[in-house]
């Protein structure tokens, strides 16, 4: 570990860490290219870098410019939010099962984006929605775990409690909706990022500029969080606020990405686990746990489309797949 100190300030820096985090971005650059170049209709990638910077073959603009960049682009955002927001909530719980995915928050986000599917909701009333839905929930898990503070077993059993019941409502809503709105409500409950355009991918962009600050903030509170209520009082963390900013971050990233790319399981329990595994980290890292999140989806994304060609299987289906297996090992690993 490198300590950089400038006056009163200081930063601890791990090459290890770095050096994954930079192999991270360029994986997430050239899956990008990937996906950017091929397809039904191949585009070199001279012409793809032409037709980002407005100066393309008309054919590659279009192709690129107005189909493939937004879909990439939002699939990198929706990773990373996803990824942050697990990186938090197994940060504050101290357990790699203590993610959006299992304790209910993704589900509200579900819940309140198939209640505007099938009221007949416009693209931005069912991401309202989403997003509402999945602050409702987290409100909803804070109140019935809060005894004199939130222990982190207790939000575990709460959230898995809150999670079925959300599971449970939304699919009574599909079975009492026409069959054109189920149907609709379904594709998007799976999680895809089919015919995602840049107005998917802003609100994402937004959060995360907003977001990613308050972040690197809490990074160093969390690392001690991670060490116990007690041990973190003892370093003078105060514990409640904190706790209660870190779910508000991990929530709001949570409910933008559920909004943006419906309720992509998985992604948020395994990348702060893979991230911590390739950083040989004691704890959670927030920045290498985002670019995994973003190199899983993008690259679970492209698997979707391509490997079933010509047909796309949505990306939801596929990080089940992969976490799916993800989550037998951790499993089995944890029963030994």
């Amino acid at each position: 570990m490198t300590v950089l100190r400038l006056r009163a300030w200081s930063l601890r820096l791990s090459p290890r860490g770095l050096a994954v985090g930079a192999t991270l971005a360029v994986l997430g650059v050239a899956v990008s290219l990937l996906a950017l170049s091929t397809g039904e209709f191949t585009v070199p990638v001279p012409d793809i870098v032409a037709a980002l910077l407005g100066d393309g073959p008309p054919a590659a603009e279009l192709i690129v410019g107005r189909l493939r960049a937004p879909r990439v682009v939002t699939g990198l955002l929706v990773g990373a939010a996803f990824g942050l927001s697990g990186a938090i909530f197994q940060s504050l719980t101290r357990n790699p099962l203590g993610s959006p995915d299992f304790i209910g928050f993704t589900s509200g986000a579900s819940a309140g984006g198939v209640a505007a599917v099938i009221l007949g909701g416009s693209a931005w009333q069912i991401a309202g929605s989403s997003l509402a839905g999945c602050v409702a929930c987290a409100l909803l898990v804070y109140a019935l775990a809060f005894r004199n503070g939130v222990q982190s077993y207790r939000l575990i059993l709460v959230g898995i409690g809150v999670n079925a019941l959300l599971v449970s409502a939304s699919w009574y809503m599909l079975t009492r909706a026409n069959i054109n709105d189920a149907a609709t409500a379904g594709s998007w409950i799976t999680g895809s990022l089919g015919g995602r355009g840049w107005d998917h991918a802003l609100p994402v962009a937004a959060a995360l500029v907003v977001l990613l600050p308050v972040c690197a903030w809490l990074s160093r509170p969390l690392r001690m969080l991670e060490m116990g209520d007690d041990a973190a009082k003892a370093m003078g963390v105060r514990v409640e606020p904190i706790r209660a900013v870190a779910i508000a971050a991990g929530v709001l990233l949570c409910g933008v990405a559920t909004a943006a790319a419906g309720p992509v399981i998985f992604v948020a329990m395994a990348a702060p686990q893979l991230a911590r595994r390739l950083t040989r980290s004691a704890g959670i890292t927030l920045t290498a746990s985002a670019l995994t999140g973003a190199v899983l989806l993008v690259g679970a994304d492209l698997a979707a489309q391509r490997l079933f060609a010509p047909v796309q299987l949505p990306v939801g289906i596929m990080t089940a797949a992969i976490g799916g297996t993800y989550l037998v090992f951790l499993l089995r690993r944890e029963r030994r």
